[in-house]
């Protein structure tokens, strides 16, 4: 392969890479995406630092508020329903 065909095809991968991890590819395109993640590093870096950056994300959007805040917050929403126009 040469090198122009390994960058395109890394250009490929790494814009699939989001549908890749959103779990929204289809067989053939899992099956391409997951063959060049075996035999390129770069790329496979890329999508590591992807899959952690999200975890580390979806871990600290998972936090719940505090049970007191929540209640304060709701009074206040609800305030804000019936008070007059």
């Amino acid at each position: 392969m040469s090198e122009h065909e390994h960058e395109h095809e890394c250009e490929d991968a790494v814009a699939k890479l989001y549908v890749y991890l959103d779990g929204e590819m289809d067989p053939e395109g899992l099956r391409a995406v997951e063959a060049h993640l075996a035999h390129c590093s770069p790329c496979l870096e890329a999508f590591d630092f992807e899959a952690e950056l999200r975890k580390v994300v979806h871990s600290k959007c998972a936090e719940t508020m505090p049970t007191d805040l929540r209640a304060r917050l709701l009074g206040m929403i609800g305030d804000a329903g019936t008070a007059p126009a």
